[in-house]
């Protein structure tokens, strides 16, 4: 039975997207969040799995489609987090985050195939890593990988390989952390409800100053 995860932090301002704060507020912060997990939602609602996931800090709000499983993210660093993601998993699973609303099925559907390798790794442009799927799902494989640092992607990727897992690349993508980042990734998805909001947002400001 494959897995598709999506681990993410109920869009509350003040306790995500803290690094678009400025130029956005709190709320307009909070409000970029939501639609990022909107649009990664529904990319992963639109590829083909036997479970999709919600793995979530809060509560679920309108934002969450049909056909999802809610569970919630268990305590501990981030790293304990994903491992006892995994570890309720009974088969193959991808786990992705809800900062790449650029992501599409067409790109994941893949990393859910584990006939010629063991793992995918999807390495983010900040040095960390937006997906990770394993044939396995070996919570060991994560924990005590330091995580929100430059070099959590490569200790993350020496792990896969040092267990000897026959490991496949996904694309670099980059999260959306900074306002640099939105600005990015909304040029990429410009039909998305991401880029939408970031539009919105973003005209707003200008009128304003």
């Amino acid at each position: 039975m494959t897995s598709l995860l999506v681990i993410a932090k109920e869009p509350v301002p003040g306790r995500v997207k803290t690094r678009l704060t400025p130029p956005f507020t709190a709320h307009e912060a909070a409000a970029l969040a939501e639609a990022a997990l909107t649009d990664t939602l529904a990319v992963a609602a639109a590829t083909p799995a036997d479970r999709h996931v919600l793995v979530l800090d809060g509560a679920p709000g309108p934002w969450l489609p049909p056909g999802f499983e809610v569970v919630p993210q268990s305590g501990g660093c981030l790293d304990e987090r994903l491992a006892h993601a995994f570890a309720a998993c009974r088969g193959p699973a991808l786990l992705i985050g809800m900062d790449t609303p650029q992501a599409t099925p067409e790109l994941l559907a893949p990393a859910l195939d584990f006939d010629t390798c063991d793992a995918w790794f999807g390495p983010a442009a900040d040095g960390g890593f937006w997906a990770l799927g394993l044939a396995d799902p070996d919570p060991d494989l994560l924990l005590g990988v330091p995580m929100s640092v430059p070099e959590t992607g490569d200790v993350q990727y020496r792990r896969l390989r040092a267990a000897g897992l026959r490991t496949e690349l996904l694309p670099l993508l980059r999260d959306v952390d900074t306002a640099a980042d939105a600005a990015e990734v909304a040029a990429l998805v410009p039909n998305g409800r991401f880029a939408l909001r970031h539009r919105e947002l973003t005209t707003e400001l200008t009128v304003t100053r």
